[in-house]
């Protein structure tokens, strides 16, 4: 068995570094302070490292940092460490994965989880690290170059080493990075919109408004139009219409590798298009479908829409409203998030605790349907409204106040910039309006550079330039041109930068 057949887990072995759990005791939001240590846990692969290379760190952001071991393995760790000779390591971030500086995840207790924690902590390993194995070598960032790679909330996450902590973090690529934090992000699904495929778009853009004319204004129907969708026991409105939205959720997740992509947008796309019932039962709603459309000014429409309402709601309950009734849960159980009871819970197993924790105290990126412009026809629900989105900020940490963007966007938000600084995005990313190649952010019109790369990854969605194949995996097709190309670019700018601190 070689290498590449082997279970990433299985290759590399976890590691610890104690760090302070309070890096800033003259901050009052960390009252009362301590003065422990914890575990930040890291993994390492030597095997491309030469003497006198640069350290590549790859921030595991919002995840376990074992979910980020493919990149160490065969992704962007591994194609920047074999093109300077370094080292390749993940680093998690406090309070995921193992890394928990507390002994449970109270509101209290969760203090600690702050961005500009876990950028200290990052910066405090970067200068104390000693690798097992290579004690006799100075791996530290006083010695030799370290280079940070971050995706996503990880990418704003480095591009703010950068600009903090420069004398530590000699370069950093923050791709898919979320450099501006944003209350209402109803432009989450703007690229959804703008790129997904016309006909799919627009079905459930017409859905979506029958709904909302209901739910908002004919609420007589309301129970009608959920005995349509199958779901007549979801109790609250927001909920049901929570529902609704699953199969444009899942654009994010499309990535160019067949192995890594979530097919499920497309199949959604697939149904919803369809002007063929795909589902012979739901034949059974034609009347019904009809009512709810002629209520709602569609009935013009009704020879399109009724078979795609028809398909619609067949792949709802393959995908969602029959799974959850073979799991013998009732439909509040599996949909609803007015949860309050559960949100009680703080043990150390509630690790769906952190990221919410981050996003309503600092981060916000609550994505609405209600943001979106009134003369616009939303693809999620207008129910979706910041009051439903931040129902877990209350009961599960008694959050009731606006998250303090200000906390991370002083940084520079979308105007940050740095030398050795790379922003790498994708043109489809829900996440681009809050990266610096949002389209607002045009007028600042940077270009792309060995010292300041800027490059915006065409058709791609969600930083794709950090997954990878081996060698003997790649084809003509994969990976797609302009992903192979932002990954050339990276293997040739940080050995430059490298090259620069010698």
């Amino acid at each position: 068995m070689t290498k590449r057949d082997i279970d990433p887990s299985l290759l590399y072995p976890a590691h610890n570094l104690s760090v302070p759990i309070d890096h800033f005791h003259n901050d009052s939001r960390y009252e009362p302070h301590s003065d422990g240590m914890f575990n930040l846990r890291y993994f390492f692969d030597a095997s491309h490292y030469r003497a006198g290379g640069p350290v590549i760190v790859l921030a595991s952001g919002e995840d376990t940092a074992v979910d980020r071991l493919p990149y160490l393995q065969k992704g962007i760790v591994a194609k920047l460490a074999a093109a300077t000779n370094g080292l390749g390591v993940i680093l998690e971030h406090r309070y995921y994965g193992t890394s928990f500086p507390t002994p449970d995840l109270s509101t209290e207790n969760l203090r600690f989880l702050t961005t500009a924690q876990a950028l200290a902590d990052t910066a405090y390993f970067a200068e104390n690290v000693v690798f097992p194995g290579l004690e006799h070598h100075n791996l530290t960032a006083s010695a030799v170059p370290w280079v940070a790679y971050g995706g996503s909330y990880a990418g704003a996450f480095v591009a703010f080493l950068r600009v903090l902590y420069p004398n530590v973090f000699w370069g950093a690529i923050s791709s898919s990075g979320v450099v501006k934090a944003i209350y209402d992000y109803w432009e989450y699904y703007e690229p959804v919109r703008q790129y997904g495929p016309a006909e799919c778009i627009t079905t459930t853009q017409s859905v979506m408004h029958v709904v909302d004319t209901i739910l908002l204004n004919h609420t007589s129907l309301t129970g009608q139009l959920k005995n349509t969708f199958l779901m007549p026991n979801v109790t609250y409105n927001n909920d049901f219409a929570s529902v609704l939205g699953a199969g444009v959720g899942g654009w994010q997740s499309r990535n160019w590798d067949p192995a890594v992509n979530d097919p499920s947008f497309s199949e959604y796309c697939g149904n919803v298009s369809s002007d063929a019932v795909l589902y012979p039962a739901t034949v059974s709603m034609n009347a019904s479908i009809h009512a709810l459309l002629s209520a709602t000014g569609y009935a013009e429409q009704a020879k399109t829409l009724v078979p795609r309402m028809m398909n619609y709601i067949g792949w709802l309950n393959v995908t969602e409203v029959a799974p959850c009734a073979a799991s013998g849960q009732t439909q509040d159980d599996c949909f609803s998030t007015h949860i309050p009871e559960f949100y009680k819970q703080d043990d150390l197993s509630q690790s769906w605790r952190s990221w919410p924790y981050q996003y309503c105290s600092q981060w916000g990126f609550l994505q609405t349907g209600s943001g979106v412009p009134k003369d616009q026809l939303p693809i999620i629900s207008r129910t979706q409204t910041l009051e439903y989105e931040s129902l877990i900020c209350r009961d599960a940490f008694n959050i009731t106040t606006p998250p303090d963007t200000d906390a991370v966007n002083y940084i520079g938000a979308y105007n940050i910039s740095s030398d050795r600084l790379a922003f790498i995005d994708g043109q489809e990313d829900p996440w681009r309006p809050a990266t610096v190649h949002a389209p607002e952010t045009k007028p600042w019109n940077r270009t792309d550079s060995t010292d300041r790369p800027f490059i915006l990854i065409a058709g791609a969605v969600h930083h794709w330039d950090e997954n990878g194949l081996f060698a003997n995996q790649t084809t003509r097709k994969l990976p797609p041109a302009p992903v192979a190309d932002a990954q050339k670019a990276e293997e040739s700018f940080v050995p430059a930068w490298v090259k620069e601190k010698k």
